[in-house]
Parts: C-alpha cells; structure tokens; sequence
C-alpha cells in the first residue's frame, strides 16, 4: 500500500513538546517562535525530517503555522482545516486562528507587544512572507529575529535523517522536450528578467527543467535539491550524489555541475561577491537566500521561478499522456464503483475502499503496461460526517462504516509516469434524501458550468470562480476552498501558479491543467464534492463572434452518479452536457471492461431521463 492509516495527528505530542520549545526560547532570550508547515522548498509534501509542525503540534494538514509565545500558542489554519485541526492538537495549549481572515503577520500587528522578540527561521519562509512579517512587528514595535538553526531541530532528538531515494530519468517520450533545450530557454528567460543566475528552489522546476524524478516525499515524484541556473549556459545542481546511478549521474553532468548539497549556501555567496544579480521568486524562495545574496553585495532580481509556466503549459507528449492516463484511471475508478455499489449498506469502511481502490488501479497499471507509480495525495474517504471535513483523512481512529441513508464522498489520484490524475465521485449509500439530491444538483451545475465555459483570453481562474458557485449562491450556499487547482504532468497534483479560486490572479493558458471541483458539505451530516480534471484549449473562433474563445476540454472519465441527480433543477444545455459526458465515457473505458462492470457502466451512463425526480 501506498498509503497507511495510521493516527493523522496526536494531539498529546503538543504539551510535552510546547514546553521544550519554550524552555530553549527562554534560555535564548526570545519570546515565540513560529513553525510552519513548510520546508526549504515550499513544497505540499515534505519528508519526515522537515515535519517539524506535526511533530510539535500533532496537525498533519498541508497548510498552517503555529505560533509559540511564553505563555500563549496558536495554530493558523484555513478553511479546509478547521474541523480537522480541533481533532489533531491539544486544545488546551492551542488557540485556533484562521489563517485567511486573521494571518500571523495580522495577528502580529493587533497583538504582538511592543519589544517583544520573535524567532523564525529563514530557511523555511519566503521572502514575501517575511516582508508581510517585518512590516507588521514594526508597527507593533516588536521584532523579527531570524535564527542560524532551528529550535525544533534541537529539541527533536530523532529526527529522521534527510532522504536520498533513487532519482531517475525522465523519458522524452513522456517529456516531450530534452532537457538541454528546456535549460536553454530558461537562461534566456533569466537574461531577459535582467539576471545573470536563477535559483530554482521548487523540486518541481529542477525535475521539470533536468527531466528526471524521484521518491523523496510522500505522492509526489520529486527528488529534493536546489539549482543554481545562469543566462550563460553553466548551471549548478545541488543533490546528494547517493541519489544518482553511474547512469543518472553521467546524464545529469552533461548539463550542469553536480555538487552536494552542503555546498550550496557558499555557491550562493560565491556568486553574490562576484557581483552577481541573482533571480529569486519572492513567491517561493527562502529568505535566507535573499539574506545570502544581500548580506554578500549580490544584487537580488525579484522575478517569478522562470519554469513554473512552461511547466504548467503542457506539451503534445505530455497532453497524450494525460489521457492515456485518465482512460487507464477512469477504468480503474468505474470497477471500483461498480464493485461498491453491489455491497450491502454498512458492509463496509473507509479504508476497505480506499485499499481496494488502490487494488483496481495496481491490477489496470499491470493488464496495461503501465504501473501505479503512487497515489497522487492520501485518499479522502469520508463517510457521512466524515465526508463534510474537506481534507479528511481516514486513520484506524477515525475509520467509518459506510452507513445506509448517508453519502460517500472518495477523492483520490493517482501517479503513472505519464500522467497525473486527481478525481472525486460522491455517491449515496442507501436512498439519499431530497437534500443531499438538491445539493449534489446544485454542485453539479457548478461543475457544467465550468466545464461548458468559453472565455478569451487573458482571463484569470478569479474571474470565473464565481461561475462555479452561482447555482449554490441562489439557494444561499458556498464551500470554503478553490474550484480548481493546477495538475503536473507525472508532478504535483496540487500545482501552481495557475488556480480557479477567488485568489487566481495568472491567466489560463493553452496547455493549462487544472481541477474542477465545486463541492457543498454540512458540517456533522455529510460532503459532496465532484471533480474532473480539465484541459484549457488553444483559443478558437466562435462561429458569429468577434473573438477566439478558449474553453476546457475534460480529461476525467468515470460516471457521475445519477440517484443523486434532480433533472428538475438541470437546464437542457446542462442535461445535454451530462448524457453527451457519459457517452464519451462509455466510449473510451468501456472497451477496457468486460462482464458484470462493462453492464453496470452501460446502466450508469445512459441518458437520463427529464423526469428523474422520485
């Protein structure tokens, strides 16, 4: 198994350990400490040795910040969270602080006393969070002290050791460019941002840029590292050698100097003597190394990381893999519903279903020549109540029966090394009441509305959000996080910078890979959520308009449960939509089916009657 179901978080760790935290701030002369979720690199995942925030507060979710102080303790967190974090840390040390409306640089402002000292370290803030930061303990009159090592590095005395799992090569045929011509038009993206050297700090880029991946985090096939990229051609990667084959090392020595990475802060201040102007995305790279570069008369170029947009605009080879992949996937995810349907009502748990789906992708990698690599996130399996926490995830403690008269709702993905999938089906478990039928409708029109969209271009995922929540809005709902979410190619499933979310400020480009996935939850009764994974399009004529539109080509294929659809509340744009959905579906994964799963995905995609209300 890819996945394991141990306890998510143990709130008792926090006690004990808050207390070691704040004898060593004591001892050094400082009134907090604040520990984010993040690493080096910034990244969702991290490994073991960077889980400093699980391991001081028991919070096990991707986003939040605690803040220490003497006598006080908070955790930020955002609307995904703020369920999970109540279950995950003590309660009794931790205050909850949203970290959307009430931020720690916000709450730094109002709160913070007037010379108070507040740690943090560099390594694992960017520079844009650290400005935030600054400007706010000024105005309270504090200050922000950045510290050469980590007091949770101190404290936690096994800490695991750094990873150094296997990198290997990317195929061209899944990358679809050689590496030396992406590296190419990278340094000249540099010299045009007015560089003459770029950091890469997110492994994401270094994999995307050198065409290689690896296994050093949880789900996501990234092999941790920073790159030193220069407008002159001579790049620096910084890895531990104990990752390369002879193979990989000869591949990777032809287009960059390999060192280890210990060596990697004094190449930064080698450079910034030199008098090098130095590229760094305020978005992403740590303030240590705008320290570095600054503190050592090196000029700091704030641009954005110059691969994320070529990476996030997908080529042809990466384009074809992503469908392949999506037909191999929606094959695996129709026999896991077919399998689920036919079980008694109380039958089964969430880990039951989350193990099995795991199953059906392993065994149509296998009949396919083309293996699961992983899971692409930990997968939400959330039954009843457990469905309405956004970011559940199933432990041995918190492991549900599927109960009869409740909703299911299963978001999972999955990595193949040529491509990455990410998909949520809600179904009904029993006879689901007119409620739950009323609000899956509502979220379903919000994901049509999505998928049959055209816009010009230049348009951002801010500007369109809205059209995902117009159906729930007029019956006076909402759900608490973005629409969509950028897709790697055999990456991050979670990828950036492009995003349909009221904070989506990068246009949507061709190529463009991205969630769709409105969602509706009831806190203490149940969650809906449905997702595909959508292509933005090469912008095209409408015929009678003025100017070419882009739309979104779907890529998911798997059924959408009709027993909780109210045809009523469907236009006939939004029923022609479905029935022509579920056609293509039938057409493109019904040839790899046969038996009893190809007849139940015959009867789960036929066309819909307009009268579909019981």
């Amino acid at each position: 198994m890819f996945q394991t179901f141990d306890s998510a978080g143990d709130p008792s760790v926090g006690k004990p350990r808050v207390k070691l935290l704040r004898r060593w701030l004591a001892d050094n002369g400082l009134d907090g400490f604040l520990v984010p979720r993040a690493d080096e690199h910034q990244g969702e995942y991290v490994a073991d040795r960077s889980a400093r925030l699980k391991w001081l507060t028991g919070f096990s979710g991707s986003a939040g910040v605690a803040l220490v102080l003497r006598d006080r303790a908070f955790m930020f967190v955002d609307g995904r969270y703020t369920l999970q974090v109540r279950h995950e840390v003590d309660l009794d040390i931790f205050s909850i602080e949203s970290l959307v409306e009430n931020p720690p640089a916000s709450w730094i402002k109002d709160n913070l006393g007037k010379g108070a000292r507040l740690g943090f370290d560099p390594w694992l803030h960017t520079i844009g969070d650290i400005k935030a930061l600054k400007a706010s303990a000024e105005q309270s009159g504090a200050t922000l002290v950045p510290l050469d090592k980590n007091p949770i590095d101190i404290i936690w005395k096994d800490q695991p050791e750094p990873p150094v799992a296997p990198v290997e090569i990317h195929p061209i045929g899944f990358a679809g460019e050689l590496a030396k011509d992406k590296l190419a038009r990278l340094a000249a993206a540099i010299g045009k941002d007015g560089a003459t050297h770029a950091v890469l700090t997110d492994p994401s880029s270094i994999a995307w840029a050198f065409n290689i991946r690896g296994c050093d985090v949880p789900h996501t096939p990234l092999a941790l590292g920073f790159a030193i990229l220069a407008a002159d051609g001579k790049h620096q990667l910084f890895m531990d050698s104990r990752k390369f084959s002879r193979t990989v090392a000869a591949y990777l020595t032809q287009l960059a100097e390999l060192h280890e990475p210990g060596e990697f802060e004094a190449a930064v201040i080698n450079l910034a003597k030199g008098g090098a102007k130095i590229a760094l995305d305020p978005v992403l790279a740590a303030e240590k190394l705008r320290m570095l570069v600054g503190d050592n008369g090196g000029t700091v170029v704030a641009a954005p990381d110059p691969a994320r947009i070529p990476r996030a605009t997908k080529n042809q080879a990466e384009i074809a893999g992503s469908r392949a992949a999506h037909r191999r996937d929606g094959a695996a995810v129709a026999k896991l519903l077919c399998w689920l349907e036919r079980q008694k009502p109380g039958s089964l748990d969430e880990i039951t279903v989350v193990t099995k789906l795991e199953e059906t992708r392993r065994q149509t990698g296998e009949e396919t020549q083309m293996p699961l690599r992983d899971v692409s996130f930990d997968t939400i399996s959330g039954a009843g109540p457990n469905g309405a926490i956004m970011h559940y995830r199933v432990s041995r403690a918190t492991n549900r029966k599927l109960a009869k008269g409740e909703l299911f709702l299963l978001d999972s993905g999955a990595q193949y090394q040529d491509g990455t999938t990410d998909i949520t089906r809600t179904v009904p478990i029993g006879q689901p009441t007119e409620e739950m039928r009323e609000r899956f409708t509502l979220v379903l029109k919000g994901m049509i509305g999505i998928s049959t969209l055209r816009f010009p271009a230049g348009t951002r995922g801010s500007e369109i959000d809205a059209v995902a929540r117009m159906a729930l809005w007029k019956h006076g709902c909402d759900f608490a996080h973005g629409t969509g979410h950028g897709v790697g190619s055999y990456l991050a499933v979670h990828e950036g910078p492009q995003r349909i979310a009221r904070t989506g400020t990068e246009k949507l480009l061709a190529g463009m890979m991205l969630s769709n996935e409105p969602g509706y939850y009831k806190e203490g009764s149940y969650g809906i959520r449905i997702e595909n994974l959508i292509l933005v399009t090469q912008a095209e004529t409408v015929e009678g308009g003025d100017i070419a539109m882009h739309s979104f080509e779907t890529l998911t294929l798997a059924p959408i449960d009709v027993r909780l659809i109210r045809t009523d509340l469907l236009t006939r744009e939004e029923l022609h939509w479905l029935d022509t959905y579920h056609a293509w579906v039938l057409a493109e994964i019904g040839p790899m089916l046969d038996g009893e799963t190809l007849a139940w995905l015959g009867k789960a995609t036929a066309p819909l009657p307009h009268d579909l209300k019981q």
